[in-house]
C-alpha cells in the first residue's frame, strides 16, 4: 500500500504541495503555541540576587482555585520574621537571612535619579542579603549606622561614586537624605540595588519588629546557606518546619520564583496567550488542511474510481488516500516543527520588547510540543483524507469511473444543512457582545465569524451551485464565449469553485472579525478612560518606585489646582457563584481613595465613590448584574499578596470596561502592595496654561517626580502591548492563510490541464482560455468577497451595538480596501500564472497525462 501510495503521490505533486505548505504553516504555528504553553507552565526564572542561597522559604504568591489552573499573585507576601532565628538553628544551617526589598533611588549631582536596579521599587535591601549573592565581589566595608550605604558597582561607576563618597538616596518615599558610600558590591546577575545596615533597612521598610506599619515585624523571604553536602536535608528539615504554615520551600532552579513575584506572574500570561491561541490555530490549522487535502483527492478520483473497478475494496482506497497524505504530512512537518522553535523565539521577543514579558524569562525548549504537533497534525490528516476519499470508495465502480470527470449533480443535503445550522449557530453566538461588555464577551465575535465560514464551506457547493444556475438562466445570449464558459463552469463544478472560495471568505472573515474586535474594544475602552478622566495630568515617579510623602500636598497647594487624588492598580482574585458553582476571576483593580471623585468619573449609578472607605469596594454594572454584587452586598476577594478580605459593596458604576470590574477603597489595600507607595496621583486644573506650567515647575524641583497630560495619544503610541501581540497574531495567521490559499487554487487550476486541453482541441484559442479563467478569477474573488462580508457583517454588526452604541465597529478605513485588493490580487495571480504555464503544455500531450 505505501509503495503505490508513493507512485501515486509521485504523479501528483503539485496537488500535494499544496497540502505540504498546509501542514507545514499549520505545525509551525502549533508547535509556536505548545511551546507558549509548556513555558507558562515549566518555564524558570534565574536566581538573581538569590544565587548564594541553597533553600529560599517565601509566601506562596499563587491562588489555587478548585479544578483549574493556578493565578499567580504579583504583590509581595510577607513572611513572619521571628521564622529567620527558627530556621538558622536548624542543623546545617550555616546563614539564615530574612531579606525585604522597597524603594530606593540614587540621586546625582544634578538630583535626577541613577538606576540602581531594574525595578526600583524593590531595589533598598539590608546589608546581610548580600550573603544571598553568587560570587559577590565587595570592595570597602559593610555599612554602619543610620547614614551607612553600599552601592552597586555599575550605578556608582554611573553616577561618578568611589568609596567615601557622599550621596542622596531617596528611600521608601521619604525625602532625599545624605549617605556615606561605605562598600560598592559587583554581583553579576544580581540586578543591582542599594544595600543599608539592617536595621536602617527594616526602620526605612516599616518592617521593625517594634513598628506600627501594616508589615511590621515581617521579611520578604528566607534565605538559607547549607553546610557543603548538607543542602537536600536542610530543605527537608524546613519543610518539616514550615509545614501547616502556608509558607513554600524552594531550591534550585525554583528560587527564581522568589526574586519578584510580579515577573514570575508573566508565566501566567503565556498560559492565557497560548490557550487563546490555541482555539484559533487550530479551527484554521484543521481547515486550510481539509481544504488542500480536498482538493487533491479530488484531482484522484479517475485513479482511485479505477481502482475501484479493479477490485479495490472501499477500506483499501480510504488506505492508499491516507498512505499518501501521511507520507507527504510527514516531510513537511519536521521543517514545519523548526520553524515552530524559531517562531516562538520571536514571538517571545516581541513581548519582551513591549513590556508585556520580562526579558530574563526564558522559553522552555524540550520535545513536547513536537510531539503534540506530530499527533494532532497527523490525526487532521488521516481524518480528511479518509473524509475526503469517502464518497468515491463507497460508490459502485462503474458509477464512480463514470463520475470521475465529472462531479456529483446533487451536492450532500446532510452536508448542506450542517453548514447552514452552523452560520446560523454563529449568528446566535454573536448575540454574546450584547449581553457581556466585557473582553471576554467581545473575544466571541472572531470565534463566530470562523464558525460561520466553516458553515459557508459545508454548505458552500449548494449555495454556489443555486447561485450558478439563477445567472446562467439570466444570460443574455450574445454574451461572449468566455463569459458563458466561466459561468457554465460555476455551475457545473460547484463543489471545486466551493472549494477555492471558501478560504479565501475565512480569510476575509478572520482579518474583518479579529482585527475590528480589537479596535472595537480599544476604542470603547478609550472611550470609557477618556470620558471618566477628568483630571487632566498624572503625576508619577517610576525612577523612585513611587510617589515620595508630601507629593499630594504639595500638588494641591499649587495655584489653579483644583482636585488631586491618589491612584494606584493592583490584582485581585474575585470569588463568586456562577450558576450555582464556585467560579474565581483574576482581574486589574483600581485603587481610589473617597476624594477621587474630583478626578474621575466612573459613571455612577448607584452609591458613590466618597464611600471608599475601609473594607469597601466599587463595581462595575457588568460584574453587579452577572455576580450578584449590587450596593450593600459583600463580595469575597483575594487581594494581590494572597490575602483575603471580605468586602461591602458601596458603588455601582457604568464604565467597567475603560477602569476594570472592581475599584478598592485604598484603606482596603494598604499593606497588601509590594512598596505601600501611592503609584500616581491624578490632577484636575482650572485647565489654564498657567496651571500646567506650575506642575510642571512643582515636578522639575523634586527629584524623580514626572508630569504627563492624562490625553490619549493620537498616534496609538500608548495604546496597551495587547494590542501589538494581537496585531502581529493576525498578521501570521494570515500570512499561513493566504499561502495556503494561493497553493490551494494554484493546484486546482493545474488540474484542469486536460479540461483546457480539450478546450483547445475544440477551436478555443488561448486568448479565450485566459479570458474564461480570468472571469473565474474574477466570480472566485467577487463571492469571496461578498460571502466573507456577509458573514462578518452579524457579528460585528452587533458587537459594534454593544460596545460604542452603533451598529458598526470601529476601525482604520483602509482595512477593507486592503482585504479587497489582496483577494482579487490573490485570485489573479494563481489562476492566471498555471494558466499560461497549461496553455503552453500541447493539447494532446495535456490530455495524455492528465
Amino acid at each position: 500500500m505505501l509503495h503505490l501510495a508513493l507512485r501515486m503521490a509521485a504523479h501528483r505533486i503539485t496537488a500535494l504541495l499544496a497540502v505540504a505548505c498546509a501542514v507545514l504553516g499549520g505545525a509551525a504555528l502549533i508547535t509556536t503555541t505548545g511551546v507558549l504553553a509548556e513555558s507558562g507552565l515549566r518555564s524558570q526564572l534565574p536566581p538573581g540576587r538569590l544565587g548564594g542561597a541553597d533553600v529560599v522559604v517565601a509566601a506562596e504568591q499563587e491562588f489555587h482555585p478548585s479544578g483549574d489552573l493556578p493565578i499567580a499573585l504579583p504583590e509581595r507576601a510577607t513572611v513572619p520574621a521571628r521564622l529567620v532565628d527558627r530556621l538558622a538553628a536548624l542543623p546545617g544551617v550555616t546563614a539564615a537571612v530574612g531579606d525585604i526589598g522597597f524603594p530606593a533611588a540614587l540621586l546625582d549631582g544634578r538630583d535626577r535619579p541613577v538606576p540602581v536596579a531594574q525595578d526600583p521599587a524593590t531595589a533598598g535591601h539590608g546589608w546581610s542579603s548580600t550573603r544571598l549573592l553568587s560570587g559577590a565581589r565587595v570592595e570597602g566595608r559593610a555599612p554602619s549606622g543610620a547614614k551607612g550605604v553600599a552601592v552597586d558597582a555599575a550605578a556608582a561607576d554611573a553616577a561618578g561614586l568611589a568609596v567615601g563618597d557622599r550621596v542622596r538616596v531617596v528611600a521608601n518615599g521619604r525625602p532625599a537624605a545624605a549617605y556615606r558610600v561605605s562598600a560598592l558590591v559587583d554581583a553579576p546577575g544580581a540586578d543591582g540595588g542599594v544595600w543599608f545596615a539592617d536595621g536602617t533597612a527594616a526602620a526605612l521598610a516599616g518592617r521593625g519588629a517594634g513598628g506600627e506599619g501594616p508589615r511590621a515585624g515581617t521579611v520578604d523571604l528566607v534565605g538559607l546557606r547549607a553546610a557543603d553536602g548538607a543542602e537536600e536535608r536542610v530543605a527537608d528539615a524546613v519543610r518539616a518546619e514550615v509545614a501547616g504554615t502556608g509558607l513554600r520551600v524552594t531550591t534550585g532552579a525554583d528560587r527564581g520564583e522568589a526574586v519578584a513575584p510580579g515577573v514570575g506572574s508573566a508565566r501566567s500570561l503565556l498560559i492565557l496567550l497560548a490557550g487563546s491561541l490555541g482555539g484559533i490555530v487550530l479551527l484554521i490549522t484543521g481547515f486550510v488542511v481539509a481544504g488542500a487535502l480536498g482538493v487533491t483527492i479530488a484531482g484522484q478520483r479517475r485513479d482511485l474510481a479505477l481502482m475501484r473497478a479493479v477490485g479495490a475494496t472501499p477500506r483499501q482506497i480510504r488506505r492508499l488516500a491516507a498512505a499518501q497524505s501521511t507520507v507527504v504530512a510527514a516531510l513537511a512537518l519536521v521543517p514545519g516543527v523548526a520553524v515552530g522553535y524559531l517562531l516562538a523565539g520571536r514571538f517571545r521577543e516581541l513581548l519582551a520588547d513591549r513590556d508585556v514579558l520580562p526579558s530574563e524569562l526564558p522559553l522552555t525548549v524540550s520535545p513536547l510540543p513536537a510531539l503534540a504537533t506530530l499527533l494532532l497534525v497527523a490525526a487532521a490528516v488521516q481524518l480528511s483524507a479518509r473524509c475526503a476519499a469517502w464518497r468515491t470508495s463507497r460508490m459502485p465502480a462503474t458509477e464512480a469511473v463514470a463520475e470521475s470527470r465529472s462531479e456529483p449533480r446533487t451536492p450532500s443535503r446532510a452536508r448542506t444543512t450542517a453548514g447552514l445550522l452552523l452560520i446560523l449557530g454563529a449568528c446566535a453566538l454573536s448575540v454574546v457582545p450584547l449581553l457581556s461588555r466585557t473582553v471576554l464577551g467581545a473575544s466571541v465575535t472572531s470565534v463566530a465569524g470562523i464558525v460561520a465560514a466553516i458553515g459557508l464551506a459545508m454548505s458552500g457547493p449548494a449555495l454556489v451551485r443555486s447561485a450558478g444556475e439563477a445567472v446562467v438562466r439570466r444570460l443574455r445570449p450574445g454574451v461572449a464565449a468566455p463569459t458563458w464558459l466561466a459561468l457554465s463552469n460555476v455551475r457545473a463544478y460547484a463543489l471545486r469553485l466551493s472549494g477555492v472560495v471558501s478560504p479565501l471568505a475565512m480569510g476575509v472573515v478572520f482579518v474583518l472579525t479579529y482585527t475590528l474586535t480589537q479596535t472595537t474594544v480599544l476604542a470603547a475602552t478609550s472611550d470609557d478612560t477618556r470620558t471618566g478622566t477628568l483630571a487632566q495630568y498624572e503625576l508619577t515617579a517610576p525612577a523612585l518606585g513611587g510617589l515620595p510623602d508630601g507629593t499630594l500636598s504639595a500638588v494641591r497647594d499649587v495655584p489653579g489646582v483644583r482636585a488631586a487624588a491618589p491612584a494606584g492598580t493592583t490584582t485581585v482574585v474575585w470569588e463568586y457563584d456562577e450558576l450555582g458553582e464556585p467560579a474565581v476571576e483574576s482581574a486589574s483593580a483600581m485603587i481610589l481613595a473617597p476624594d477621587a471623585r474630583g478626578v474621575v468619573d466612573l459613571g455612577v449609578t448607584d452609591g458613590g465613590l466618597d464611600r471608599l472607605t475601609g473594607a469597601t469596594v466599587a463595581v462595575s454594572a457588568e460584574a453587579a448584574r452577572t455576580r450578584d454584587a449590587g450596593i450593600g452586598k459583600r463580595v469575597r476577594l483575594v487581594l494581590g499578596d494572597g490575602a483575603p478580605v471580605d468586602a461591602r459593596v458601596v458603588a455601582v458604576y457604568d464604565r467597567g470596561l475603560g477602569f476594570g470590574p472592581v475599584v478598592l477603597s485604598r484603606e482596603l489595600a494598604a499593606g497588601h502592595t509590594t512598596t505601600g507607595l501611592d503609584q500616581r496621583a491624578l490632577v484636575r486644573t482650572d485647565g489654564t496654561r498657567e496651571a500646567g506650567r506650575a506642575l510642571a515647575a512643582l515636578a522639575a524641583d523634586r527629584p524623580g517626580l514626572a508630569v504627563a497630560s492624562t490625553a490619549p495619544d493620537a498616534t496609538g503610541a500608548d495604546a496597551p502591548p495587547e494590542v501589538w501581540v494581537n496585531l502581529a497574531v493576525v498578521v501570521v495567521l494570515l500570512g499561513y492563510l493566504l499561502l495556503s490559499i494561493a497553493n490551494k487554487l494554484v493546484a486546482a487550476t493545474a488540474q484542469r490541464r486536460a479540461e483546457i486541453a480539450a478546450l483547445r482541441l475544440v477551436g478555443t484559442t488561448p486568448r479565450q482560455v485566459r479570458a474564461m479563467m480570468r472571469r473565474e478569477a474574477a466570480v472566485i474573488a467577487a463571492a469571496a468577497l461578498v460571502s466573507g462580508l456577509l458573514l462578518s457583517a452579524v457579528p460585528l454588526a452587533l458587537l459594534g451595538q454593544g460596545f460604542l452604541g452603533h451598529p458598526w465597529p470601529a476601525g482604520p478605513p483602509w482595512l477593507l480596501p486592503a482585504v479587497a485588493a489582496t483577494v482579487a490580487l490573490t485570485s489573479y495571480l494563481t489562476i492566471e500564472l498555471p494558466t499560461r504555464h497549461a496553455l503552453r503544455t500541447p493539447p494532446a500531450d495535456a490530455l495524455r497525462t492528465g
